[in-house]
């Protein structure tokens, strides 16, 4: 398989996650504003690094846990405790990772916000 076939199946992961996803459209909102904010207030290099490494994350974990839902559904269609777990855990992870993101934002635009 090419390398621009590669990429193409990623983009078309990464529609699917726009058109399908309403969390996903979320955060990448919030990830936006962010960087605009960001901008607004002339992050410097080491804080640009905490904010796009917190974007990513949220992003990742997000498109994670919508492959692991659709791959449970997949292999259990009928109701099971632990693809339950599974999902429930998989959708734990994005909000460890929203929960940390917030710890970030405070910390590189709390100081400033506040003056």
């Amino acid at each position: 398989m090419g390398l621009v076939r590669s990429f193409a199946f990623a983009f078309a992961g990464l529609a699917h996650l726009v058109r399908t996803q309403r969390n996903f459209r979320i955060e990448l909102a919030a990830g936006v504003l962010v960087v605009l904010a960001g901008l607004w207030v002339g992050l410097e290099r080491v804080e640009w690094l905490a904010v796009a490494l917190t974007i990513a994350l949220v992003l990742i974990l997000e498109a994670v846990n919508t492959a692991i839902e659709n791959t449970v559904t997949l292999a259990s269609p009928a109701f099971s405790e632990r693809a339950r777990a599974a999902k429930d855990v998989s959708a734990a992870a994005v909000v460890i990772a929203a929960l940390a993101s917030i710890v970030v934002g405070v910390l590189v635009f709390g100081s400033r916000l506040v003056r």
